[in-house]
């Protein structure tokens, strides 16, 4: 696991926090997604991005089960959003796949993800270029899996968090 650094993108004034970490098994990226539900709050936009079986709904299964929401968190490719109230007094998670999706944020807003975005947890699969404007703080999730063996459970999970809410968090909290 890598020490988080904080590179400031010269075309993004807004600051950047991100951390590097390796997981090895699809139990493991449970794992990150019950730690990171730890550190989300209402109003947090998070953007996942990887290929096809790269864990990204396996994350979000973990963020669910941190988040204490009710119903499996499955991928939502054909209904493409998918809400899960909280049991308790947490946040709902709103979890989105933006894959089908082309138009970016004019086709996003028949989903009326902003309406929900200040009480709820939002996830988005596939959301780069799509939903970036729907909040200047937003986690961004990147999973790299190793090239070549594709069965290979390794993977590289870059977390980005961009804008004042997330440029002091400790993303360091992850890597337990």
């Amino acid at each position: 696991m890598e020490a988080p650094h904080n590179p400031a993108p010269v075309n993004d004034p807004a600051p950047v926090n991100t951390l590097g970490i390796t997981v090895t098994s699809p139990e493991q990226m449970g794992d990150l997604g019950r730690r990171l539900a730890k550190l989300l709050r209402p109003g947090d936009l998070v953007m996942l991005t990887g290929e096809l079986g790269a864990g990204k709904t396996t994350l979000t299964r973990g963020l669910g089960e941190g988040l204490g929401v009710r119903g499996a968190v499955t991928s939502p490719t054909f209904v493409i959003a998918r809400v899960h109230p909280s049991l308790s007094d947490g946040p709902p998670l709103v979890h989105v796949d933006a894959y089908r999706l082309g138009g970016g944020l004019d086709e996003m807003e028949d989903l009326d993800l902003d309406v929900s975005l200040p009480e709820s947890v939002i996830v988005v699969e596939w959301g780069d270029g799509k939903v970036e404007e729907l909040s200047d703080d937003r986690l961004r999730v990147v999973i790299d899996r190793a090239v070549g063996d594709t069965t290979d459970e390794v993977r590289e999970v870059t977390l980005t968090g961009v804008g004042t809410r997330w440029a002091q968090a400790d993303l360091t909290l992850l890597s337990a």
